[in-house]
C-alpha cells in the first residue's frame, strides 16, 4: 500500500506540476506561449506519461474524482479511498509549493494572476456564471470517467489506456479552459487555491462538488454500460 500512495503522490505532482506549471510560467510567455492549446497538451502529456510509469503500481488515478468514479464503477475498493484521496490533495500541494517557488522567482511575480485556480464569475477567464462552471465541470468528469471506464475494461485493446485517457484529458481542457480554467480533479484545484487564498479557497467547492458528482454519476453509467457489454449476446437464439 505505501508504494501505491507513493505513486498516486508523486503522480498527482507530477500533473500539477506539469499541467499548472505550464499555465502559469509558458501560457503567457511574450512572443513564445504555448496558449490554452498549450496547456490542455500539458496536462495530458502529464497524465499518458505518469500513467504509463505509475499505472502498474497505482492504477494511477491522480485525482479523487477518479478514484471515487471507479469505485462507484465497481473497479475500486471504498477501503482504499480515504488514502489514495489524502495522497493525491497532499501531492498537488507539493506541486504547487514547487511551482510558487518557481513562479517567484520572476520580478513583478503576483498570486493576484491567479496562479492557474479555477474559478467562476469574475474569476472564470471567460467570466462564466457559476451554474455554466457547475454543468462545465459534472459532464467533464462525467466523460472522462466512461472514457477512463471504457479504456481500462477487460475487452479494450491493451497497453492503450494511457493514451485515450490524456487525449481525453487533452480534449477536456481544449472545451473548458474558458469556463473554469479546467479542474475535473478536486487535489488539481487544491493546490494552487489554498497559494492564492481568499476567493480560489471561497470557490473551491465548487471544484468538489462537481468533479465527485460527474464521477458517481460516470460510475453508475459504466457500470451498467459495461457490465451490459459483458453480458452473452443471445439474440437470434431460439
Amino acid at each position: 500500500m505505501s508504494a501505491k500512495l507513493a505513486a498516486e503522490l508523486i503522480g498527482t505532482f507530477w500533473l500539477v506540476l506539469g499541467g499548472c506549471g505550464s499555465a502559469v510560467l509558458a501560457a503567457a510567455y511574450p512572443e513564445l506561449g504555448i496558449g490554452f492549446a498549450g496547456v490542455a497538451l500539458a496536462f495530458g502529456l502529464t497524465v499518458v506519461t505518469g500513467a504509463y510509469a505509475f499505472g502498474p503500481i497505482s492504477g494511477a488515478h491522480f485525482n479523487p474524482a477518479v478514484s471515487i468514479g471507479l469505485w462507484a464503477g465497481g473497479r475500486f475498493p471504498a477501503s482504499q479511498l480515504p488514502a489514495y484521496i489524502a495522497a493525491q490533495v497532499v501531492g498537488a500541494i507539493a506541486a504547487a509549493a514547487v511551482l510558487y517557488v518557481i513562479a517567484s522567482g520572476k520580478a513583478g511575480f503576483d498570486l493576484a494572476g491567479g496562479f492557474a485556480s479555477n474559478g467562476f464569475g469574475e474569476h472564470s477567464p471567460g467570466k462564466y456564471s457559476m451554474g455554466a462552471a457547475l454543468v462545465t465541470e459534472v459532464a467533464m468528469t462525467f466523460m472522462f470517467l466512461l472514457v477512463i471506464l471504457g479504456a481500462t475494461h477487460k475487452r479494450a485493446p491493451g497497453g492503450f489506456a494511457g493514451i485515450a485517457i490524456g487525449l481525453c484529458l487533452t480534449l477536456i481542457h481544449l472545451i473548458s479552459i474558458p469556463v473554469t480554467n479546467t479542474s475535473v480533479n478536486p487535489a488539481r484545484s487544491t493546490g494552487p487555491a489554498l497559494f492564492v487564498g481568499g476567493w480560489a479557497v471561497q470557490q473551491l467547492w465548487l471544484f468538489w462538488v462537481a468533479p465527485i458528482v460527474g464521477a458517481l454519476a460516470a460510475g453508475a453509467v459504466g457500470r451498467w454500460l459495461f457490465d451490459a457489454a459483458d453480458e452473452p449476446d443471445v439474440a437470434g437464439r431460439a
